[in-house]
């Protein structure tokens, strides 16, 4: 359904105001009869994200605010990683995308998120999730490479968020300082991630014969990166007080590679990150966990 905007002066679907001109001009233009159906965002960051129907078909739009970072992102990773999963319906099929109007528009994939449901705590879920990401992990991509500068960048990035406004107190802010100067910085390898996997990313749905299958949303933060940054959200969210999920994840990736120097920079440094940035949008629930990881951590 749509309305017509006398000071746009073309129709508009109902919904979709908080998008800009630019964003309005091109959705127009690419589902001109849609509506929307409701909004998935989380509300702690710059991106719009509406399910809408057009025809009998079912899409969802993302969209970026001034300050968003993450569609560009999402776009590279639907354009260059994700056929493995979209071929198989276990990742959305890219209809539109607009870099520069920070727009894009995927069908919607049926399924219900895992996250505090029951199938939250079902190791198919996970043993399915594991193959899911060795099945990302392992694309024999092109820009998958060595990188004798990412360990020194990923330092030098968490000292910045250690550098800006949070609530990490200071005695812990010169121990992590302190022993990231120790770190070594070897070259490492890296592949296509999502860079957010956990059960709020993931969604399952009941299939006949009492199966249930795993599907992936969400890549405003894919990127090339090491293969272990794809393990630490459900570390810190699941595994640590779920063996029997985190070994069901690791049959399914088919083995475990987090050796134990390379993973605990990855956490430290995933902790530090969580804290910064959970107190600067106010999501105090995260950055209570973040103080609490840097505690076990550093103990």
């Amino acid at each position: 359904m749509c309305i017509r905007d006398s000071s746009l002066g073309y129709d508009v679907m109902v919904g979709v105001e908080v998008l800009s001109k630019a964003q309005r001009d091109l959705l127009v233009e690419w589902l001109p009869d849609a509506r929307v159906v409701r909004s998935h965002g989380w509300g702690l960051i710059a991106t719009t994200v509406l399910e809408v129907t057009h025809g009998e078909e079912r899409f969802i739009v993302k969209a970026g605010g001034e300050s968003d970072h993450h569609i560009a992102r999402e776009i590279r990773a639907h354009r260059e990683w994700l056929g493995p999963w979209v071929e198989t319906g276990r990742a959305p099929r890219l209809v539109a995308a607009d870099v520069g109007a920070k727009l894009l528009v995927t069908r919607f994939l049926p399924g219900e998120l895992v996250l505090d449901t029951a199938y939250a705590a079902d190791p198919e879920v996970f043993r399915q999730a594991g193959e899911l990401l060795a099945a990302l992990h392992a694309q024999p991509a092109h820009a998958v490479h060595l990188d004798p500068d990412y360990e020194a960048d990923a330092n030098a990035s968490i000292l910045g968020w250690l550098a800006k406004d949070h609530g990490i107190h200071p005695e812990m802010v010169r121990r992590v300082r302190e022993e990231i100067a120790s770190w070594p910085t070897p070259p490492v390898t890296l592949v296509p991630t999502h860079g957010d996997f956990q059960p709020r990313n993931w969604l399952a749905e009941g299939m006949p014969g009492g199966r249930v299958e795993v599907r992936a949303i969400d890549f405003g933060r894919a990127a090339l990166r090491t293969a272990m940054t794809d393990f630490v959200r459900s570390t810190t969210k699941v595994f640590r007080t779920a063996p029997v999920l985190e070994a069901a994840f690791f049959d399914g990736y088919g083995s475990d590679p987090r050796e134990p120097a390379e993973w605990r920079r990855h956490r430290v440094r995933d902790a530090v990150g969580v804290s910064v940035w959970s107190h600067l949008v106010g999501a105090e629930e995260f950055e209570a966990l973040g103080h609490l990881l840097l505690a076990e951590l550093m103990t």
